[in-house]
């Protein structure tokens, strides 16, 4: 089974902030997803996403300055409710607002891959996996969140996420 995390940058105002519209808009934008993640307007993480989050939750042992800027990534903003006419087999929806956006660019592109890597990377090498093989994708998640995020905050856009299974 595939599961994603689907994130996709658009601007404030034209968001709808009503879960059936929302589920509709970024249904499209998962049709299209080739073509905006090379546009720099979508990201994704198939099935790892908690584990991306544990990776960045690194960043409390590392600095206590950090906060909670560490969460912002994978689930910051808010979640969207369903309504009550709202099919409930639509996704999971959350919002993260412009200022939230940029917070989370300012600490993907301070925060050191190498140093979140190496307080929490006993807890993301599974057994039996290749840690080498691990570590890159991880930090292939990382350097895509830093990009997608910071191309966010430049435009001052939000990010809309849905879990897709």
């Amino acid at each position: 089974m595939s599961i994603h995390m689907h994130m996709r940058a658009v601007a404030e105002s034209e968001i709808r902030d009503d879960h059936t519209w929302l589920a509709t808009f970024m249904w499209e934008a998962w049709e299209n997803h080739p073509a905006e993640y090379a546009a720099g307007i979508a990201d994704s993480i198939d099935k790892v996403w908690d584990a991306v989050n544990d990776l960045y939750a690194a960043a409390d042992v590392l600095d206590a300055d950090a906060g909670k800027l560490w969460t912002l990534p994978i689930y910051g903003g808010r979640p969207v409710a369903h309504s009550a006419d709202a099919d409930p087999s639509n996704p999971p929806l959350g919002i993260l607002e412009p200022p939230g956006v940029s917070q989370a660019a300012s600490f993907l592109a301070s925060v050191s891959f190498d140093e979140l890597w190496n307080v929490a990377s006993a807890k993301l090498v599974w057994s039996g996996w290749d840690e080498a093989q691990v570590r890159q994708e991880f930090l292939d998640y990382h350097r895509s969140l830093q990009g997608f995020y910071g191309r966010a905050a430049k435009a001052g856009h939000a990010v809309v996420r849905a879990v897709w299974a």
